[in-house]
């Protein structure tokens, strides 16, 4: 029973280590893409348009 509690106690890190991973693999690719300034604003305009497109499509959807 007491290798259960060690373990319980450990997943906190756990979990926070795989989150950190997570957020870093995702976002270090996008990052690299905003260094030019170019591909930045194509950046922000996609960006801009799949959040507004998705917002407009969940509102029709649900009637709101």
């Amino acid at each position: 029973m007491s290798n259960f509690w060690k373990n319980l106690y450990k997943f906190p890190r756990f979990l926070t280590g795989v989150l950190i991973g997570f957020f870093l693999t995702t976002f270090k690719p996008i990052f690299k893409l905003l260094k030019n300034k170019k591909r930045k604003i194509i950046f922000t305009i996609l960006t801009t348009i799949i959040i507004g497109t998705s917002y407009k499509i969940l509102k029709l959807m649900t009637g709101i």
